[in-house]
């Protein structure tokens, strides 16, 4: 169901998780778009079970490149300010 743990347990089980399945339809559109679109070559680590998703870049981002990038960060921070830090988080480390 949902990593994020937004939806709220019902009698016959749990909803589905919006909050789960709109960030990682974000995510993962934007990893297809900067792999498809714009041709970026990336390396791609995923635990579907835990739903970690780890994407580096094997080189310098192009510029439309790092306008995908930007959209998804502000699409993420709006909804952890919408739903609160409690189910998402976003943070940046210097690398």
């Amino acid at each position: 169901m949902g990593h994020a743990q937004y939806a709220k347990k019902r009698f016959f089980g749990t909803e589905p998780d919006i909050l789960c399945a709109a960030i990682s339809m974000m995510v993962i559109s934007t990893i297809n778009s900067l792999e498809e679109l714009a041709g970026e070559r990336l390396t791609l680590v995923s635990n579907e079970e835990t739903g970690f998703i780890r994407c580096d870049f094997d080189e310098p981002l192009q510029e439309k490149s790092v306008f995908l990038v930007d959209s998804m960060v502000f699409s993420l921070e709006n909804l952890s300010e919408k739903y609160g830090g409690q189910y998402l988080q976003v943070k940046f480390e210097e690398v």
